[in-house]
């Protein structure tokens, strides 16, 4: 499986009712700125995660700021050699989300084949060494090694298969409608399961609206700090800046307010500050940095409240679900076209499984809305990135018998095909393993340990 999972991707369209989702953390203003023996649908797992670069809002919780928390086990007090095992049930939720999106997917191609009457020989999570395995009707399931996706195994082409060649039900032997049909299985498996996952959400815990107000909020006051000397508070909320108001909502109003701070060191700066029900206004002095910015030692966000909105009955809930999804589908879309027309830069935020379950627990920490929608975007990341025409996704696979069908019903020499196959998975199994690699490396307690 391949998803490329940017933060554009995970934000709701304007028409969409759910909060922006975002992995962002602004610093405090201190500173400026190998040829088969089987026919497998064999789908690496990666991503590309754009983490956001906004150095001009912070979230104390990122990852959907101001919804309630979900109830966790307390296990920091655990902590061992900088990883927080406090985090692990986190972590847990996250591979969970994965383990779930592989087995729907892949089960997708397998129920296709299996009720059409399609020999199947494989199923497997992961790829490499086995590490557990059973038999049941002809059929090996099994666990392995390397969590970058999974398969589902034909014996098409195994040289030790006892099933003639000429077998009808082999998939090979079957017209380009049912071949069709397997290979498309997992892409609508998965848009089904993000389906029902919005849905779950919707009829569960509600669908988090988020509604805009005037001004930036400062969560955080540093102590010792300019804007602690003179008085700025957490909670406050500013509403102008040196008598100039600030948009109602968006990155430009917490942009403002650090531009006038970082160009004023030693200056006085009016803010105009919302406490409670009263409204007035306080001179914060910005201290200099060493770069000859000004600092206040205060963490700005976005001021917005986030409410839920329940469906009243299931005739909404089917409607609600149906417009999220579709504003999902279309940011996962946009995404996907940013990403690809804007490659060079992008590639180095390419990541793989363990950036992605580092992202889920992040999410995971934060809230169960959070996780509703990481698991959402996901499925439909996967969905739509396996249709491309490339080798070792579904969409390759799909070409090949698009090829077919334009040729007369002419396959490809086998031996082609298979080359062709089998230089994609080499090529994207070497990307798994050096994401895996760099990833892991630039993993918080593993820095620490380095």
């Amino acid at each position: 499986m391949l998803i490329s999972l940017s933060s554009s991707s995970l934000l709701p369209s304007p028409s969409s009712s759910l909060p922006r989702f975002s992995n962002s953390k602004s610093p405090i203003l201190e500173s400026s700125s190998l040829k088969p023996k089987t026919t497998h649908f064999f789908k690496p797992f990666s991503s590309s995660l754009c983490y956001s670069s906004n150095l001009n809002s912070h979230s104390k919780t990122p990852l959907f700021t101001g919804c309630p928390l979900g109830k966790r086990l307390d296990l920091r007090s655990w902590a061992v050699s900088g990883f927080d095992l406090g985090n692990f049930e986190s972590v847990l939720e996250a591979v969970g989300v994965l383990t779930a999106i592989i087995v729907v997917h892949e089960s997708g191609h397998f129920l296709a084949a299996y009720l059409q009457g399609i020999h199947v020989s494989k199923f497997a999570v992961g790829f490499g060494p086995v590490l557990a395995k059973f038999n049941a009707r002809n059929v090996e399931y099994s666990i392995r090694a390397f969590p970058l996706g999974g398969f589902v195994g034909f014996p098409d082409n195994d040289p030790e298969s006892d099933i003639p060649v000429d077998d009808e039900n082999l998939l090979k032997n079957r017209p380009i409608l049912d071949r069709t049909i397997v290979i498309s299985a997992g892409v609508i498996a998965n848009i089904i399961f993000a389906y029902a996952i919005i849905l779950a959400q919707v009829l569960s815990v509600g669908l988090p609206v988020q509604e805009a107000f005037p001004g930036v909020l400062v969560p955080e006051v540093r102590a010792f700090s300019a804007a602690s000397r003179d008085g700025l508070l957490p909670g406050d909320v500013i509403l102008a800046v040196n008598g100039t108001n600030l948009p109602k909502t968006g990155p430009n109003a917490v942009s403002e307010v650090v531009d006038v701070i970082k160009s004023s060191p030693n200056k006085n700066v009016l803010l105009k500050v919302e406490r409670g029900e009263q409204n007035f206004e306080i001179g914060v002095t910005p201290d200099e940095s060493f770069d000859g910015t000004g600092k206040i030692g205060v963490q700005l966000s976005n001021n917005v409240k986030i409410t839920k909105v329940i469906a009243k009955n299931i005739f909404e809930a089917f409607n609600f679900a149906g417009e999220e999804f579709w504003g999902l589908s279309s940011n996962v879309v946009d995404s996907l076209k940013q990403t690809f027309s804007n490659f060079s830069q992008s590639a180095s935020k390419v990541s793989g499984p363990v950036a992605i379950i580092a992202v889920g627990a992040e999410v995971a920490r934060s809230n169960i809305d959070g996780l509703y929608q990481f698991a959402a975007v996901l499925n439909i990341n996967l969905a739509v990135i396996n249709l491309l025409p490339l080798p070792a996704l579904d969409g390759g696979s799909l070409a090949f018998i698009l090829i077919e069908a334009a040729r007369g019903g002419r396959k490809l020499p086998l031996e082609i095909e298979q080359r062709i196959m089998s230089s994609g998975i080499v090529l994207v199994i070497t990307l798994g393993f050096f994401l895996i690699v760099r990833d892991t490396l630039n993993l918080d307690f593993i820095k620490d340990m380095l």
